[in-house]
């Protein structure tokens, strides 16, 4: 019997539930919307939901400035309706996961608006205070186009009180034994409901010190280890993701010995991947890689191409930087904070071959996969909107009024109208019985790389090295399995040789190619291509 946990080979999906499916005619994402879908996902091949944040919030930042840590958004239905969701993903055979947000709350949270009000309430005590702004100066700023301090000034409190974020989401002080005791409750709550784990957002900020960076203190993973311990003995079988947008390097002690996270994003590896696309050259890929320390057997990292937020390039160098923002970016208006809000397929040029690429790489690396809603279909961004918004318009189900996306008159953002990108031309039905199209595409290299042991959760072995590399190219092997990957980076065709054995070699996305191996077998990979090849039995 295997004995591999779930989510070492698991295919995540990450659904932005305000613009995902209207199930009661509102204009607004809610949990029926979602429910009705689920066949849909389950068709895509997807295990585990991601459903990003669902709690009451003034949603000054889309849910992550949260006023009610243990119930829902009405706007999203009712608790008994996420519930019957929970139920619902599991009776398909899938796994929820949702955000859980530690870090902070809303400053209208009734915590904030207690402690403010009443220096001798014990809600003081929950948030981080101060009669002077120039605490704590050697952190950084996140949000750099528009904070200046991660201190903001209350008038009613008479004092200053910390935010690594935005002013609306003030800090929660960690350093209290009843803020520690009370986010363990807000798990147990939600765990209790029937969730299979969360999403810890921007977990590396949760304890300040004096003259410190205040990232990764050792007594944040002091506390993440209790919240690991908690979900084991409680909860057993459930898991924990980590959003800590760091280097691989100080990602690694989130995973401790196999007892904090089990999962965590590789956030350095995503703008390498789209790096390597443009510079036709995938030679900070494979350093980024060789620079990523090994993990617990019980860990994984979670690769992805686009998510929720913009294309984060706060780990690139400043050159490399500056690179991106202008191939990929060079409308001032595409960018936001140290990165670029554009979706998948207007950074790829709407081009197939250069999207299935890119999928080639996030699926044949080491990690369990995340995919953003609407990408599987080629959906496009509207920087036009306000702030991240124009990554997270309305999911496009078909060409009638919304997209498919509701039924009413108004909705909580517009869908996408336009020639390339808009509803009528790129939705789900229409790319539902098309062999070629987008989704039909991508369906397919996640069956082929769910079939292949190897791809699963073989070793990675390079076969590439250096200052040029057009071709990228590695083994992964596993016990009962092997796949040569080859993944040609370049506008050209190109060449590349293979030590192999004497047989018969195929490709796992197309098995009527077929090539004879021997010491030196030459292949010729087309512009843009990629084969995943397997020696025949």
């Amino acid at each position: 019997m295997d004995k591999t946990p779930w989510y070492m080979n698991a295919y995540f999906y990450q659904i932005y539930p305000r613009s995902f499916m209207d199930g009661n005619g509102d204009g607004y994402g809610d949990f029926v919307g979602i429910t009705q879908k689920l066949d849909y996902l389950k068709s895509l091949g997807i295990d585990c939901i991601w459903i990003q944040p669902i709690y009451p919030s003034p949603m000054f930042d889309d849910g992550y400035d949260i006023s009610d840590f243990v119930n829902v958004d009405p706007r999203f239905g009712t608790l008994e309706e996420y519930h019957q969701l929970i139920d619902a993903v599991h009776a398909h055979g899938m796994k929820i996961i949702m955000d859980l947000v530690m870090n902070h709350c809303s400053s209208e949270h009734p915590w904030f608006q207690a402690a403010r009000k009443d220096r001798n309430s014990k809600y003081r005590d929950y948030f981080v205070w101060s009669d002077t702004d120039q605490k704590y100066l050697e952190t950084r700023i996140i949000f750099t186009d528009t904070q200046k301090s991660n201190w903001a000034w209350d008038e009613v409190a008479g004092q200053y009180y910390w935010h690594r974020f935005y002013p609306q989401q003030p800090d929660l002080n960690f350093d209290n034994p009843e803020v520690q005791e009370a986010m363990l409750n807000v798990m147990r709550h939600w765990m209790d409901l029937g969730i299979d784990g969360f999403r810890a957002d921007a977990v590396p900020y949760l304890f300040e010190r004096d003259g410190m960076e205040n990232e990764n203190l050792p007594e944040t993973h002091e506390f993440l280890k209790r919240c690991r311990k908690l979900m084991d003995e409680e909860y057993p079988g459930a898991v924990l993701l980590c959003e800590a947008n760091m280097w691989p390097k100080e990602v690694r002690p989130y995973f401790a010995d196999g007892d904090e996270f089990q999962l965590g994003f590789h956030f350095p590896l995503m703008p390498r991947i789209f790096m390597s696309l443009g510079k036709q050259n995938a030679e900070s890929l494979v350093k980024i890689l060789k620079d990523t320390p090994d993990i617990p057997e019980n860990c994984q990292w979670c690769t992805f191409l686009r998510n929720h937020d913009e294309l984060t390039l706060e780990m690139v160098t400043e050159e490399d930087r500056q690179w991106m923002w202008n191939f990929y970016a060079p409308d001032p208006e595409m960018r936001k904070n140290l990165g670029i809000r554009r979706r998948l397929w207007p950074l790829l040029d709407n081009d197939p071959k250069k999207v299935a690429l890119a999928y080639s790489m996030m699926l044949t690396m080491p990690g369990s996969p995340v995919f953003y809603y609407g990408d599987e279909i080629g959906m496009g961004d509207d920087i036009r909107l306000y702030d991240r918004n124009g990554v997270r318009t309305l999911m496009q189900w078909d060409d009638t009024k919304n997209g498919g996306f509701s039924t009413a008159d108004k909705t909580c953002m517009p869908v996408i109208d336009d020639p390339v990108y808009g509803y009528k031309q790129v939705n789900v039905a229409s790319q539902e019985g098309d062999p070629n199209s987008h989704l039909n595409m991508i369906r397919s290299l996640m069956s082929t790389r769910k079939a292949s042991d190897a791809l699963c959760r073989g070793k990675l072995k390079w076969l590439v090295d250096g200052e040029n590399i057009p071709v990228l190219a590695y083994i992964r092997e596993s016990e009962y399995d092997k796949v040569w990957v080859l993944q040609n980076m370049t506008d050209n065709e190109q060449s590349f040789t293979l030590d192999l054995q004497e047989g018969t070699y195929y490709d796992l996305n197309h098995p009527e190619f077929e090539i004879q191996g021997s010491s030196k077998t030459e292949i010729k990979i087309a512009p843009r291509s990629f084969y995943w090849l397997r020696k025949k039995n």
